[in-house]
C-alpha cells in the first residue's frame, strides 16, 4: 500500500463528523487514492514526496486536535493541495468549521470545488458554508449545481430540505427570489413540480409574503392534489391566517391523507371555532385510523360539549380501550384524568351525580386539582348545597395570582350553571382585578352583565376590549348581536358582525348573528340563508331557535316546527329556544 494511501486511512479515522447537517456529503476520498484515480489524488511516486506529505497530515491533524486549528488547518490544506486528495479537502475544511471559522472552511472547499469542479461533496460544503456565512446571493450557482446533479431518485429529498436549510439566513425575501430561481427547471418537470412549488411556498411563507405563498401552494395543488408536503404547506397557510389556503385540502383530504395532516386540521378548526367540521375530520380520521387514540378523545371531548351523550360515551370507550392496551406505567397520567373528567361530565349531565363522583373519585393527577374540584362543586350546586361547592373551591390552595384567578373563573362558571349572575359577575370582577390585561375573562364578564340586563355596563366593557385589541372578533360578534336582539342601531350592529366575520369567516355563531341582524332589518330571505348555513355548520339549539323564528315568519312553519324540535333534542333546557317558543305561543 501506497504511504499516502496510509496517510488518507489514518485521517479518516481520525476525521470528526462535520457540524453541517443538511444534505451530509458521502466521503467521497475515503478510499486509498490511487494513480489516475477518480479523485484526482496525485500519482505517488516519490518516497521522500510521500513521507513528508504523511508527516505534514499528522502534524497538521496533531495540531488541530492540542488546540492549534489553525496551524493545523494551514498543513492540512497545504497537503489537500499538494495531493490534491479529496478526504484531505474535507478534512482542512472540518477543522477550520470545528474552531468555527467558516471564512477558513469557504477557502478549504473552495480550493476543493476548483480543483475537482465535479465533487458533489466540494459544491455541498460551499453552498453550505455560504448560506452560513449569510452570502444568500453567492449560494445561487452551488444550489443550481448541486440540484443538477442530484439523482432523480433523492431529488425530492433535497428539494424538501432546501428551506431548512436557508432557514436561518436575514434576509429571507432574497433567498426566496435565489431557490426560486434555482428550482427553474423542478418547477416545470411533471415529477417534481408539485414538490417544487411547495419548497418556493415554504421560502415564500418563511418570508412572511402570504400572498406569493398561497400563489405557490396553489400551483402545488393544481400539479398534485395528493401531495402530503403541498397540504402541510396550505395547513401553515390557513393557520397563519391566510384562509384561502382551506379550499386547496378539500381535494387532499377526500383522498388518503397522512392521519398526523387530518388531526392538524382537526386542530385548526376547532382553534377557528368550527366544532362540526373538526367532528366531521375527527370521525373521518376513527374510520381510517381506529387506532388513533388522541382523535377518539379529542371526538369524544367535542361530542360532549354538544350533548351528544351517547355518541360521546362510544368514542371515549374507543379511547380507553386503546389506553387499555398500554402498560400502566406507560399510560399518559394527563390522558386518564382527561378521560375521567369527560366521563364525570356525562354522567352530569344525565343526572347520574352519584357516578359522576365516583369518575372523579377515580383521578390521580394532582396537577388537576382544580378541574375536579370545579367539577364536583358543579355537582354539589346541582345538589342544592351552593355554599359548600363555594367552599370547595375557595379552600383550594393558591400559590400565586394566577391559581387565585383560576379559582375565581370557577368560581364564576358554578354560579353562572346556578343562575347566580349577580354573583359570577362579582367573582369575575374580582378575577379582573387580578388580570386587567385579560380580554377573556373581561369578556365573560361582559356576557354576565347581559345576563344581568346591564347592557350599558356590558358595551363599555366590550368596547374596552376592542379598544385594547381591534381584532377580538368575539367582542366585535356579542355587541353586535346585542345591538341586534334589542333591535337598536342594526346598521352598526350589522357593521361590527360583518367585521368579526371577516376574522372567522367559518364560524358559525358569528354566521348567525349577522342571519339574526338581517332578520331583524327585515331581509328574512338573507336572513334564512345565513341562519340555515350557520345551522348547517354547527347543529345548536340558539341556532335552532333563530332559524325556526325566521322560517315561522316566512309562513314555513312545519319547517319551523321540524328545526325547533331537532333544537330540543340538542338541549331542551336552552333559555333562547324556550323563550322563543313560549313569545310565538308555539307547542311542540
Amino acid at each position: 500500500m501506497h504511504r499516502l494511501a496510509t496517510a488518507t486511512l489514518l485521517i479518516s479515522a481520525l476525521a470528526l463528523t462535520s457540524v453541517c447537517a443538511w444534505s451530509s456529503p458521502t466521503q467521497e476520498g475515503a478510499a486509498a487514492p490511487q494513480a489516475g484515480s477518480e479523485n484526482g489524488a496525485a500519482e505517488a511516486t516519490d518516497p521522500a514526496r510521500e513521507a513528508e506529505l504523511l508527516y505534514e497530515v499528522l502534524l497538521g491533524e496533531i495540531s488541530a486536535q492540542r488546540g492549534d486549528p489553525g496551524q493545523g488547518y494551514a498543513l492540512m490544506l497545504d497537503a489537500a493541495r499538494r495531493s490534491n486528495d479529496a478526504t484531505l479537502y474535507r478534512r482542512a475544511t472540518e477543522i477550520a468549521l470545528q474552531s468555527r471559522s467558516a471564512p477558513s472552511a469557504l477557502i478549504a472547499a473552495q480550493a476543493w470545488q476548483q480543483a475537482q469542479p465535479d465533487s458533489r461533496d466540494a459544491n455541498r460544503f460551499v453552498l453550505r458554508i455560504l448560506v452560513a456565512l449569510n452570502r444568500v446571493a453567492d449560494s445561487a450557482q452551488p444550489l443550481r449545481q448541486e440540484l443538477a446533479h442530484t439523482p432523480p431518485e433523492r431529488k425530492t429529498l433535497v428539494l424538501n430540505a432546501i428551506p431548512q436549510l436557508y432557514a436561518h439566513v436575514s434576509d429571507k425575501s432574497l433567498a426566496a427570489q435565489v431557490v426560486e430561481a434555482a428550482l427553474a427547471d423542478a418547477l416545470q418537470a411533471p415529477s417534481t413540480r408539485a414538490t417544487a412549488w411547495t419548497t418556493v411556498g415554504r421560502m415564500r411563507l418563511a418570508a412572511n409574503e402570504k400572498t406569493a405563498a398561497l400563489l405557490a401552494a396553489r400551483e402545488a395543488q393544481h400539479a398534485d392534489a395528493t401531495s402530503d408536503v403541498m397540504a402541510t404547506l396550505a395547513l401553515q397557510l390557513l393557520e397563519g391566517g391566510t384562509t384561502q389556503a382551506q379550499a386547496l385540502l378539500a381535494p387532499y383530504l377526500s383522498g388518503h391523507p397522512l392521519p398526523e395532516l387530518r388531526l392538524a386540521y382537526a386542530r385548526y378548526l376547532l382553534s377557528a371555532e368550527q366544532p362540526q367540521q373538526a367532528l366531521t375530520q375527527l370521525q373521518a380520521l376513527t374510520r381510517e385510523s381506529p387506532d388513533n387514540a388522541e382523535a377518539w378523545l379529542m371526538q369524544g371531548s367535542l361530542l360532549v360539549q354538544t350533548h351528544r351523550l351517547d355518541d360521546a360515551d362510544s368514542a371515549l370507550q374507543h379511547f380507553a380501550a386503546l389506553l387499555e392496551q398500554l402498560p400502566v406505567s406507560q399510560r399518559p397520567r394527563s390522558a386518564t384524568t382527561q378521560l375521567n373528567l369527560l366521563r364525570a361530565q356525562i354522567a352530569e349531565q344525565r343526572g347520574d351525580l352519584a357516578g359522576a363522583e365516583r369518575w372523579l373519585d377515580a383521578i390521580e393527577d394532582g396537577d388537576k386539582l382544580l378541574s375536579v374540584q370545579a367539577r364536583r362543586a358543579s355537582i354539589l350546586a346541582r345538589q342544592g348545597k351552593l355554599g359548600e361547592a363555594i367552599a370547595a373551591l375557595r379552600d383550594l390552595p393558591a400559590a400565586d395570582t394566577d391559581a387565585e384567578r383560576q379559582k375565581l373563573q370557577a368560581e364564576a362558571l358554578v354560579l353562572r350553571e346556578v343562575g347566580q349572575y349577580a354573583r359570577a359577575y362579582d367573582a369575575l370582577a374580582r378575577a379582573v382585578a387580578l388580570a386587567p390585561k385579560d380580554d377573556d375573562l373581561a369578556y365573560e364578564q361582559a356576557m354576565l352583565a347581559e345576563k344581568l340586563g346591564r347592557t350599558d355596563e356590558m358595551e363599555r366593557l366590550l368596547r374596552a376590549i376592542l379598544a385594547r385589541s381591534p381584532d377580538f372578533h368575539h367582542a366585535m360578534n356579542a355587541l353586535g348581536f346585542s345591538l341586534a336582539d334589542r333591535g337598536v342601531r342594526l346598521e352598526e350592529a350589522k357593521r361590527l358582525i360583518t367585521q368579526a366575520l371577516e376574522h372567522a369567516p367559518q364560524d358559525p355563531y358569528i354566521t348567525d348573528s349577522l342571519g339574526w341582524v338581517e332578520y331583524r332589518l327585515g331581509n328574512y330571505t338573507q336572513a334564512l340563508a345565513l341562519l340555515e348555513t350557520a345551522y348547517r355548520r354547527q347543529p345548536d339549539a340558539e341556532i335552532a331557535a333563530h332559524t325556526g323564528e325566521v322560517l315561522w315568519k316566512l309562513g314555513r312553519r312545519t319547517r319551523a316546527r321540524e328545526v325547533w324540535r331537532e333544537g330540543l333534542r340538542l338541549n331542551k333546557d336552552n333559555k333562547t329556544l324556550t323563550s322563543t317558543l313560549e313569545r310565538l305561543g308555539v307547542r311542540l
